[in-house]
């Protein structure tokens, strides 16, 4: 069924233009009318289905804990004591004998178990039956510890996966199975049901978007090729589909059901969660060839997200056959024992309506790559592209403005002072002028001259010898 896988589809795109609006328009309004219509025309309205005492099933659950064990049955028995936690016999213990050995299931003091009443004494240990082990709490404990892991994982989309999932589950509880009781073809109630689930699924976990809508109509696409290649080849291996566990619904139910579309509903409703996959990332690849490079035309497109899904392909293929063959291990060890030539193994009923399921599936989910990078590509050609909007890790930088050029300071030399320049003088060199005194006069001879010390008249030359 769909699932929020953990594929990284980022489908935070640019909004879709006018063109690929009206393009996805004309593709998928009609298949999403067809669906509706056809889930309209399926269920069962006004239809009563008759509970399990109505067609014979009068087996009533009752839970109880064994409380004691005893090895006095036999040899290959046990008797177990258990108290009853319910129904209406609730509080009391009885005894019941179980098989011991190989391949029966071992009882220890304090498990919880599942008894079956059919009888019409609630205490009468006759009345009671152990047929199972209460496991409510391990499942509870297990959904608990998968709903943690995607929430931490996912966050807010892993929450949106986890509310896709029991979308899924509701639209098989309330639509695929009352219309299949009812007696509606199986096939075409799972083509159907599964057209729902893909439009609830992918547009919740994905969000609304040109990439979505592109990957509900290849999963579309893909599941109507699924559904016609069974029913053909179904018909032409003369499948019936009856096995141990349809025919005994076949005959309580009291009603006729279509085994062979029953068998090619089980291979729809398989190949869901893996067509959810396979049509997302096709859908992507081809947006994100198309942002790189928004020249490549449609054929281009193709092409290149046709190689990136033959990768995907074997991986998927090989995942479908494994889930079938691991599904189908008990039968294929029963059928080896039974000496029995490899070309009679497969041909047999069993193990035929497994291979049929089987390749089915994986030519539906083969077929999924190019439909799906057609319709990407037929409509991404269309669709006006943005700018990739790169991190600012991988950003380039600006371009640095060019330094100015440096000039080397050199320290300047310390300013001495200045020393004062002397007053000029005017005046007398001898007596001074103060201008404040008024004009300038020369002074007199005897008050200008001071009388000074007669100087010694320096000796005379005395003259040589040969002088006349």
């Amino acid at each position: 069924m769909g699932h929020g896988h953990g594929h990284s589809h980022a489908l935070n795109e640019e909004p879709a233009s006018q063109r690929v609006r009206t393009l996805l328009m004309w593709l998928l309004v009609p298949l999403a009318l067809a669906t509706i219509v056809g889930a309209a025309l399926l269920y069962p309205f006004g239809h009563e289905q008759k509970t399990g005492a109505e067609i014979g099933l009068h087996q009533t659950p009752v839970e109880a804990v064994v409380t004691g064990l005893a090895q006095n049955c036999g040899e290959k028995c046990v008797a177990v004591t258990v108290q009853m936690e319910d129904g209406a016999a609730s509080g009391q213990s009885i005894t019941i004998p179980s098989v011991k050995g190989p391949g029966a299931p071992s009882f220890q003091i304090g498990d919880e178990v599942v008894l079956s009443y059919a009888g019409s004494q609630p205490q009468a240990a006759e009345s009671y039956q152990i047929v199972d082990f209460q496991r409510g709490w391990s499942l509870a404990v297990l959904a608990l510890l998968f709903a943690a892991a995607v929430l931490l994982l996912g966050r807010w989309q892993g929450l949106a996966a986890l509310g896709a999932l029991l979308l899924s589950f509701v639209v098989l509880v309330l639509f695929v199975m009352p219309s299949i009781l009812a007696g509606e073809n199986p096939l075409m109630v799972a083509v159907v049901g599964a057209g729902l689930i893909m439009f609830m699924v992918l547009y919740l976990t994905h969000g609304i978007s040109a990439r979505t809508s592109t990957a509900v109509l290849g999963t579309l696409v893909s599941l109507a090729l699924i559904g016609v290649l069974g029913a053909l080849f179904s018909a032409a291996s003369r499948l019936t589909g009856l096995d141990e566990d349809t025919t005994n619904l076949v005959t309580l139910l009291g009603t006729d059901i279509d085994t062979r579309g029953l068998l090619l509903a089980g291979t729809l409703i398989g190949a869901l969660g893996v067509l959810d996959d396979v049509t997302v990332t096709q859908t992507s690849a081809v947006w994100e060839l198309r942002r790189a490079n928004d020249e490549l035309t449609w054929r281009e497109l193709f092409a290149a997200g046709s190689r990136i899904g033959r990768d995907h392909m074997s991986s998927v293929v090989n995942t479908l056959v494994m889930a079938y063959a691991g599904a189908a291990l008990p039968l294929l060890l029963a059928i080896s024992l039974a000496g029995r030539s490899m070309g009679e193994i497969l041909t047999s009923q069993q193990i035929a309506q497994e291979i049929v399921r089987t390749l089915v599936g994986s030519i539906g989910l083969v077929a999924a790559i190019p439909v799906t990078t057609a319709l990407a590509a037929l409509i991404a050609v269309r669709q006006e592209v943005a700018p990739i909007a790169q991190p600012m890790s991988q950003q380039a930088p600006e371009p640095e403005p060019e330094p100015e050029p440096k000039t080397v300071k050199r320290a300047a030399k310390p300013v001495k002072p200045e020393k004062p320049r002397p007053a000029r003088i005017e005046g007398d060199l001898f007596t001074g002028y103060d201008p404040d005194k008024g004009p300038w006069e020369r002074p007199s001879e005897p008050r200008a001259r001071r009388a000074a010390p007669a100087r010694p008249a320096p000796p005379a030359r005395r003259r040589s010898s040969g002088s006349p």
